[in-house]
């Protein structure tokens, strides 16, 4: 098995590669540097190159407030440059996963969304991951789309490192309370995205940790776990106007998985205190 990761300098494809190392796998981790999404010349030259068997696609534009002003180029990555990766993997017969979001449902009601429930994004960057998906389910037969919501990890910017310099900083910070989900540690899911692509279970799956919490108790494990005494206050969104609408229900089934007969991901706190824990000895502290 052959494996190129897009996206490595990232958060996800970072761990993907690691765990690929760690299990003595064959890849090749590439980024922006390597080739640009949305020049299908480029991309096909790449993957003509290496000749994977499989292409974990994590790369993608992320920043969802930012793209409500700039569609055009958070489209054209995301779908676009998504199905030029297709094509690719098509040329030379490789497997894809493709990384999605919660954020390509409307995030109505509260029942956690199956993988066929219907789709509404209410923002830019979650239409331009539904249109990802669109190019490599329409073409595709070798592929998992696997969404996940509220990821962090060790290799960048993430709502946890920013929860806990906050902390250090303030007496108290707002957060919102009406928005549900799952925070997803991404150690955990390229662990598992490592076990899928050994495997021919091909298809649509949920992957984030295990139980639902809002950003405010997401905000107030933080802070217990980081040994702080900022106080977490919480407030609605419509207190926290942000240029792209956020669903207020991001709850995932994880149905998908157990049907495959793919572990779930261990539960959300038990994840975040092992995140802790890592960026404590990366900082030189005690576990």
């Amino acid at each position: 098995m052959r494996v190129l990761v897009t996206g490595v300098r990232g958060q996800l494809g970072h761990d993907v590669v690691l765990h690929l190392r760690e299990a003595g796998r064959e890849c090749r981790g590439v980024d922006q540097e390597d080739f640009d999404l949305t020049d299908a010349a480029s991309v096909m030259a790449c993957v003509r190159e290496y000749r994977p068997t499989v292409i974990v696609h994590c790369a993608a534009y992320t920043a969802v407030d930012r793209a409500e002003s700039d569609a055009d180029l958070c489209c054209r990555v995301n779908g676009q440059g998504t199905g030029n990766l297709v094509k690719a993997a098509l040329d030379v017969d490789a497997a894809l996963v493709y990384v999605s979001t919660d954020y390509v449902f409307g995030g109505d009601g509260e029942t956690p969304f199956e993988t066929d429930a219907p789709k509404n994004p209410r923002n830019v960057y979650g239409m331009s991951k539904l249109q990802g998906e669109m190019a490599v389910t329409a073409q595709m037969e070798k592929y998992f789309v696997v969404r996940t919501s509220w990821v962090y990890g060790l290799n960048g910017k993430n709502f946890v490192r920013t929860m806990l310099r906050l902390g250090a900083e303030r007496d108290e910070v707002s957060v919102v309370c009406d928005q549900i989900g799952s925070p997803t540690y991404s150690d955990d899911l390229a662990l598992l995205l490592c076990r899928m692509i050994q495997t021919r279970k091909y298809g649509v799956y949920h992957a984030t940790n295990e139980g639902f919490c809002s950003w405010a108790e997401f905000a107030e494990a933080i802070m217990e776990e980081g040994g702080l005494k900022c106080r977490v206050r919480p407030i609605p969104t419509s207190e926290y106007p942000t240029p792209a609408s956020r669903p207020l229900n991001s709850r995932l089934s994880k149905e998908s998985l157990d049907r495959a007969g793919f572990p779930r991901l261990p539960e959300w706190r038990e994840a975040l205190k092992a995140y802790i824990r890592c960026l404590n000895t990366e900082n030189g502290k005690e576990r």
